[in-house]
């Protein structure tokens, strides 16, 4: 024992931390028995990187249709919200979408998001958040390789 330690004794202190510390491990014992099964597996997956889908908030997809080359920025605006946009280039000229389809590729590099094709001149772009899984085959291709199936 050290000399502080047998001046608190002899004052009362310490008698009094030992309590209080007895105290609290018997709280503690008394709170891992009440746990449940359930809250002792929720404790374990805290370190997880398992989340709820119930906990994030709802995710917009828009759909655009841009007449102009200005409407470009729009859409680039809804990405880096991290919302995905479909974009419908069918009633656009085909240098218009191809400049469209320029800038947006661009953004969605910088945001490091993606762009897939879903079908003629129809977009799919996300931003990073957002996986995108599988391709769409071309549907003229298809319809080549099942004709020469015939």
């Amino acid at each position: 024992m050290s000399v502080m330690t047998k001046f608190m004794n002899f004052l009362g202190l310490q008698e009094e931390e030992e309590i209080v510390q007895r105290e609290r491990i018997d709280h503690n014992e008394e709170q891992e028995v009440e746990t449940s099964s359930f809250e002792a597996r929720k404790q374990t997956t805290k370190g997880s990187n398992v989340v709820s889908i119930h906990s994030q908030k709802n995710v917009r997809v828009i759909l655009n249709e841009p007449r102009s080359y200005d409407e470009a920025q729009e859409i680039a605006d809804h990405l880096r919200s991290r919302r995905s946009v479909v974009v419908n280039l069918q009633r656009v000229r085909t240098d218009l979408a191809v400049r469209i389809v320029d800038f947006l590729s661009g953004t969605v590099y910088a945001l490091n998001g993606s762009i897939s094709k879903l079908g003629p001149n129809i977009f799919l772009c996300t931003p990073d958040t957002v996986e995108i899984q599988g391709t769409i085959t071309d549907i003229l291709a298809d319809e080549n390789d099942y004709k020469k199936m015939r």
